[in-house]
């Protein structure tokens, strides 16, 4: 794979309800919860920022104003808002966000994965796996052995070249979506009307032969309940704080 240049937008999904959260999301959203002294959204931020992004979508929903409050202290990367006023899910967040995000290769981010980059930045090896001529999705990846907070039986099957399978039911997939992925607009061109999720869209990617994993190389840590807060913070004790990534 040839590669593209560093995309520099990028969305952090962060409207959802957390309810998997609560007590901690009854009293703010779940991207604003703190892990190990930082929230999960400005982990997110800032690497991105790190990477090299220089525009930012968030979409808010739930305790909305919070998030605006708490992003208005952000300098960089420029944010940019984007208001559900019912939930979209996945896909249709990021649909409706397409006008701010450009006509180019972008970035997204679920709040609720930590990782720990391997030898190189993992935002960077995305960049330079994703070939648009191929691809219209490419998905972060982490073997389902090593998965912390994760207790699925997977999500994908990946062939060596990096072409992606999902998982049918009564099996079970070596690989887990690892909550990061560069998307191209072209992948919306057959999306619906309203709330619907970025699966539909993979699984069409997936039909027509464009749907791609990169396995990641470093550590990677599932943040979705008040327990899993609890069990990463022990699990990154004594790490540098740089070292820790959204």
């Amino acid at each position: 794979m040839s590669g593209t240049p560093l995309p520099k937008r990028a969305m952090v999904l962060a409207a959802g309800l957390g309810q998997r959260m609560r007590p901690l999301s009854d009293s703010k959203p779940k991207a604003l919860i703190e892990v190990a002294g930082r929230s999960l959204l400005d982990r997110a931020l800032d690497r991105l920022q790190e990477a090299g992004v220089g525009e930012c979508v968030v979409n808010v929903h739930h305790l909305a104003p919070l998030m605006e409050r708490h992003l208005a202290e952000r300098r960089a990367p420029v944010i940019k808002l984007s208001h559900e006023s019912v939930l979209l899910e996945t896909g249709g967040g990021v649909k409706q966000a397409l006008p701010l995000l450009g006509e180019e290769p972008f970035f997204v981010a679920n709040c609720d994965a930590l990782w720990l980059d391997g030898p190189r930045p993992m935002l960077k090896r995305l960049a330079r796996a994703f070939d648009p001529a191929r691809m219209d999705a490419l998905l972060l990846l982490h073997p389902m052995v090593s998965a912390h907070g994760f207790d699925g039986a997977g999500d994908y099957f990946m062939t060596a070249d990096g072409a992606l399978r999902r998982r049918r039911k009564e099996t079970i997939a070596p690989f887990v979506y690892a909550g990061a992925q560069i998307l191209t607009p072209a992948l919306f061109k057959t999306a619906p009307e309203g709330p619907f999720s970025l699966r539909l869209l993979y699984d069409q990617a997936e039909e027509n032969g464009r749907l791609f994993g990169m396995r990641h190389d470093g550590e990677w840590y599932h943040v979705g309940t008040p327990e899993a807060v609890s069990a990463t913070e022990a699990l990154l004790t004594g790490r540098p704080r740089q070292s820790i990534s959204p």
